[in-house]
């Protein structure tokens, strides 16, 4: 089942993690076992200053893991030993949870190889990377999430989000959505469908040299999109590319640090409905998640078959 939800404010910074909350909470039936974020805040002026957002261990290990507590004070010391080594010079350093952690450096070297280094420690995992995108997900619904993480006040531009149902994975934060486009800082994908041609296109993306953290597709389509842009694609571009090059069906919304893009396949079996406004445009699974944050009449509309819609914050 699975939901899927994203909104973009046009010209200004809004609360967009109370919005995001309730547009995914309003979506916990269709799907209670994860919830996840995508949030972009306002890019610092500052080139090469970036936002990481990690984990050191899964939440049921916390749980259950009776000498887990030490590994997690190894690890994140290995993390900060790594990050130094590099050069990055750490200027914030939060715990989010007690395996969960956001750090703010300034880093003016090679990306890759740096997100490459830390993740190389056991049990370190990368969620996001970026100038403005911040990536957050664990178990359980968007009001256990957010308070978790304290996102009710995040101000920012724009957002997407997922609620998972587990079908062919296991219920954990690595099999959690959203998925950030390794080693594309500030790309971030959800969906909801099943690709075809997974294995073929993720085999020919790994001929590129790109690595897969997941062997979900929706971490397939962060991949391929952000792969496009880099080839000199636009995300439109990338899009409508992305509709007759991946086989299956789906509904995807794919964040940038500036803009939020929906896609749907050519047969358009999963469900997206819209709302647009002159300077606000939300977009969801089913109607219910939009109406979440409106207290009045509204017009919505379902996207027709194939086709790519692009915003610009």
């Amino acid at each position: 089942m699975c939901g899927i939800a994203g909104l973009i404010h046009r010209g200004k910074a809004s609360n967009v993690g109370q919005e995001m909350t309730s547009m995914l909470l309003a979506l916990k039936h269709r799907g209670p076992d994860s919830t996840g974020f995508a949030l972009y805040g306002q890019a610092n002026d500052q080139e090469n200053d970036y936002v990481m957002r990690f984990k050191v261990a899964e939440q049921e290990e916390m749980r259950h893991g009776f000498d887990i507590h030490q590994q997690v004070v190894d690890r994140r010391a290995a993390v900060d030993a790594r990050l130094a080594e590099q050069g990055a010079k750490v200027s914030n350093m939060e715990e989010a949870t007690e395996y969960a952690f956001r750090y703010r450096f300034a880093f003016s070297g090679d990306l890759t190889r740096l997100v490459k280094y830390v993740e190389d420690l056991d049990g370190v995992e990368i969620l996001s990377l970026g100038r403005s995108l911040e990536l957050v997900k664990d178990l359980g619904d968007a009001t256990v999430v957010s308070d978790q993480y304290k996102l009710g006040d995040f101000q920012g531009t724009h957002g997407i989000g997922h609620t998972r149902m587990a079908t062919e994975s296991d219920v954990d934060i690595r099999s959690a959505h959203p998925y950030w486009a390794y080693p594309f800082n500030d790309v971030a994908v959800v969906h909801n469908g099943q690709l075809t041609n997974y294995w073929g296109s993720r085999r020919a993306l790994e001929r590129r040299g790109h690595r897969f953290m997941s062997n979900c597709d929706s971490e397939l389509i962060a991949v391929y999109i952000a792969d496009s842009i880099e080839r000199g694609d636009d995300l439109e571009e990338a899009m409508h590319r992305s509709v007759h090059e991946l086989d299956g069906v789906f509904t995807y919304l794919v964040a940038t640090a500036d803009k939020l893009g929906m896609a749907k396949d050519t047969m358009a079996a999963k469900p997206m409905v819209l709302y647009e406004s002159d300077d606000f445009i939300a977009m969801a699974s089913e109607e219910i998640s939009i109406r979440s944050i409106f207290p009045h009449e509204i017009d919505t509309f379902d996207p027709y078959e194939g086709e790519v819609r692009v915003w610009q914050s």
